[in-house]
C-alpha cells in the first residue's frame, strides 16, 4: 500500500485531536466513559488532547502522511511507575471531567494490569479515519513500529477495546496476556502483548 508516515508535532494537534474525537466518538470504551451523548461530544475532544499531550511527554505520535490515520506511541521503561503516577488517573479526571468518575477508574484498572517487568512500546491508542477503516492504513502504521521492535528486539503492549481491533492485534503477532477484564458495568479489554520477532 505503501502509506507514507512522519513524526507529529506540536503543529498537528489539531488535526491529530480531531481524528482521535471522530474515530473514537464512538468507540464502546469512548461510550462507556461518557454515556450520555451530548455529554461526550462535549468532553471526549478534551480527553483526547490530554492523550496527546501524554503521548509528546511519553513517547511519540506517528501521523500517515495524508491525514488518514495517527497513532500514540509510549516509551515505558521497565520497574514501578514514578511515585506521582499513582495520581496520573485523578489529575486526568481533573483535567477533563471533574464530575465522571469514570474518567479516573478507566486510568486506575489500565495502569494497575499494565506490565512492569521489561521495557516496551505502548500503543495507546491509533486512530483511522471512518472512511479509510479497513483499507490498511492501520496496519502499515503500527508496522512501521512493529518494524523497529524486531529490529531492535524490543517488545510491546497494548490494550484493545473491541473484538474488530483485537483481530488485527492477533495477526500482527500479538498475544491475549490472558486477564481481559470488563470495566464496571461496560465493555471488555483486552490487554495484549507482542516479543519481538526475528526475521
Amino acid at each position: 500500500m505503501g502509506v507514507a508516515i512522519r513524526r507529529a508535532g506540536e503543529g498537528d494537534r489539531a488535526d491529530v485531536v480531531g481524528l482521535l474525537d471522530e474515530a473514537f466518538m464512538r468507540d464502546p470504551v469512548s461510550s462507556w466513559l461518557f454515556p450520555d451523548e451530548e455529554r461526550r461530544r462535549s468532553r471526549h475532544s478534551a480527553l483526547m488532547d490530554v492523550f496527546l499531550d501524554l503521548a509528546f511527554a511519553e513517547g511519540h505520535v506517528d501521523i500517515a502522511e495524508d491525514g488518514s490515520a495517527v497513532a500514540l506511541w509510549w516509551s515505558v521503561p521497565a520497574g514501578p511507575a514514578h511515585e506521582d503516577a499513582a495520581d496520573g488517573p485523578a489529575q486526568l479526571r481533573r483535567a477533563v471531567d471533574p464530575d465522571n468518575e469514570r474518567v479516573e477508574v478507566i486510568g486506575r484498572l489500565t495502569s494497575e494490569i499494565h506490565p512492569t517487568d521489561r521495557p516496551h512500546q505502548y500503543l495507546h491508542m491509533i486512530a483511522v479515519k471512518p472512511e479509510r477503516q479497513g483499507e490498511g492504513v492501520g496496519t502499515e502504521l503500527v508496522g512501521s513500529v512493529l518494524e523497529r521492535c524486531d529490529r531492535d528486539g524490543l517488545h510491546a503492549y497494548l490494550e484493545a477495546s473491541n473484538e474488530r481491533s483485537r483481530e488485527l492485534y492477533l495477526r500482527l503477532g500479538f498475544v491475549d496476556m490472558g486477564n481481559a477484564f470488563d470495566l464496571p458495568d461496560g465493555p471488555r479489554m483486552w490487554p495484549m502483548w507482542r516479543e519481538p520477532q526475528g526475521s
